[in-house]
């Protein structure tokens, strides 16, 4: 009698889209469509911009569109709960740049690998490389010892948009933190990912194409940094570590030499993290931060 086969892996991608790089989009999901093994169903999330129809041959997409732009984490969780809440509709969701692209058609496959050979393994985050240079950005490595991208290891936090997720993290840790807008939600989630157990490995292997870019293009970098830095600390540390980790920063901040103008939106962030709500407060457990330690980013810097 032969043995029951292993039920398959169910693939799902989420693709937010301001709606301004329709020839990038399209790009982007023919890439996904060349992927080996099972189809992968993707969602598309509108955030505050009307879709055209969407049609890639071999491919399922379906299209959400909002009417206002409610912010990078919200928006992808939006797409997140197309697959049912928290996802659990698909066992991996893939987060992808709307104006990135997978030059391997095997990433799909080797993601489904990974998670099946570790049962901890709860997020991966890709490479980014320029696709005319592929060149890996210093900050595209998500750890402090970054000089080489094309070490794969355990790391602490992770790329949004370009990333894995066992959609299991979602139900165990919760969704992405709407309230943050842009900047630091990544960290947010690993952090209480970590929390309940799970792992995060950074892929080399694992490639997305994407245009080198700085991330301080966004008119509202500087006080989003400051004022999701706070909050990130004071949802996810325990107390005494807050002051620590906020003193940290900014002396980090400072050694940067900000502009003038770069510097009072900074401070104004900062101000701005203390003096709003910033969502339910879940203060790591003190063995998280000896993992995140071993791993080699104590939860201080």
């Amino acid at each position: 009698m032969n043995a029951p086969s292993a039920p398959a892996v169910k693939v799902g991608a989420v693709v937010l889209t301001m709606g301004n790089r329709p020839a990038e989009l399209r790009a982007l999901l023919e890439s996904v469509a060349k992927q080996d093994g099972d189809p992968i169903e993707v969602v598309v999330v509108g955030n505050g911009s009307p879709l055209p129809p969407i049609a890639v041959p071999g491919l399922t997409v379906r299209t959400v569109e909002l009417s206002e732009n409610v912010g990078i984490p919200a928006g992808r969780n939006v797409g997140i709960e197309a697959f049912g809440p928290a996802g659990r509709e698909a066992d991996i969701l893939l987060f992808l740049d709307d104006d990135g692209l997978l030059p391997g058609q095997d990433t799909a496959e080797l993601c489904r690998q990974a998670f099946a050979a570790d049962p901890k393994l709860g997020i991966i985050s890709f490479r980014i490389a320029d696709p005319d240079t592929g060149v890996t950005q210093r900050r595209h490595v998500p750890r402090l010892r970054a000089s080489d991208p094309m070490r794969s290891s355990r790391v602490t936090t992770f790329l949004g948009g370009a990333n894995a997720v066992r959609t299991r993290v979602f139900a165990e840790a919760g969704l992405l933190p709407d309230e943050f807008f842009y900047a630091h939600e990544e960290t947010d989630l690993a952090w209480r990912a970590l929390d309940a157990g799970w792992m995060i490995d950074y892929r080399a292997d694992m490639v997305l194409h994407h245009p080198t870019t700085a991330p301080s293009r966004h008119a509202v970098y500087h006080r989003m940094v400051a004022r999701n830095r706070v909050w990130l600390a004071r949802r996810n540390l325990p107390a005494p570590l807050v002051p620590v980790y906020l003193g940290v920063w900014l002396l980090l901040t400072l050694a940067r030499r900000p502009s003038l103008p770069a510097l009072r939106a900074w401070f104004g962030g900062f101000r701005e993290g203390w003096t709003t709500p910033c969502g339910p407060r879940r203060p790591m457990k003190w063995r998280t931060v000896w993992r995140l330690t071993r791993l080699g980013r104590p939860p201080v810097i």
